[in-house]
């Protein structure tokens, strides 16, 4: 007897219970809805949602870029001290040359030094047959290596100024987004008879989530930005050493030995026959 009626107070509290919880779990559900990101953005008027699609737009080209050139710039690296490898353990430049041809430029180093090899052995053979190749072979050689340090600048600093330009303005775009969320904020405080929260919560939190977008757009396009100018001044000193190198070698005509540059200088015919005619006078008097 005890044991059904405490069966049936069960059942009534049961169902008494039933509907009170999912009340309260819609409630709950209708709460976490109604502070949503995606809520506030949904409230907001076209001027929110442009802002809104603004930074969307801004923040996958910031990612899209950093993605991009993280890839090729751990592919240039690796390329890159492959062929220093094979180029400083090159006999000669012929070696150096058949080793291009065989596997093709594929990195700013080699694509110097196939451009530099060229350009001295098309200036000795034709001479200036052009008004660009004006001038001693020394000097047609340097032109043609800064204008490929040049080229390869601009390809390594291509798409920095997109991230930089998204560093810089996202947090003023969602700064605009704050302003315009505190001013319908205040429009409806000023056109109700009675502040409550209601009126001013949508407005204010579309304030916030705006300022809170912009930041997270912003802080990791000026960070990737920093990063990748660093990566490049780093390579391009790089570069520009190796340039240096590569310009003494086809200038005095020595080989690659031993991993480092041989800077020994070899004196030409003409040099030995000046020397010779010189020691000859010594003697002589």
């Amino acid at each position: 007897m005890m044991q059904e009626l405490f069966q049936s107070v069960w059942v009534s509290l049961a169902q008494v219970a039933g509907p009170v919880a999912d009340q309260a779990a819609a409630s709950v559900a209708a709460a976490e809805e109604a502070t949503g990101v995606l809520h506030f953005i949904q409230q907001s008027d076209v001027v929110g949602k442009t802002l809104f699609v603004i930074l969307a737009l801004m923040s996958v080209a910031s990612w899209y870029l950093i993605i991009l050139k993280g890839v090729l710039s751990f592919r240039l690296k690796r390329r890159s001290q492959g062929f220093m490898r094979e180029f400083w353990s090159a006999s000669s430049l012929e070696q150096v040359e058949n080793e291009i041809a065989t596997h093709g430029a594929r990195d700013p180093f080699s694509h110097l030094a196939s451009h530099a090899i060229h350009a001295q052995k098309h200036h000795v053979k034709y001479g200036a047959m052009r008004l660009e190749e004006k001038g001693s072979t020394d000097a047609f050689v340097s032109r043609i290596m800064r204008k490929v340090m040049d080229e390869e600048t601009a390809k390594l600093e291509n798409g920095l100024t997109l991230l930089a330009s998204v560093g810089s303005t996202a947090p003023f775009v969602g700064l605009f987004g704050t302003v315009w969320g505190v001013y319908h904020a205040l429009i409806n405080i000023g056109l109700s008879d009675g502040v409550t929260l209601n009126k001013i919560a949508g407005p204010v939190g579309e304030a916030l989530v705006m300022t809170g977008l912009g930041l997270a757009v912003a802080i990791p396009a000026v960070l990737a930005y920093n990063a990748f100018v660093r990566t490049n001044r780093v390579y391009l000193s790089q570069l520009d050493a190796f340039a240096h190198d590569l310009f003494t070698f086809l200038t005095t005509g020595q080989p690659v030995q031993d991993n480092q540059p041989v800077l020994r200088r070899v004196p030409s015919s003409g040099g030995g026959a000046a020397s010779s005619s010189a020691a000859a006078a010594k003697r002589e008097h």
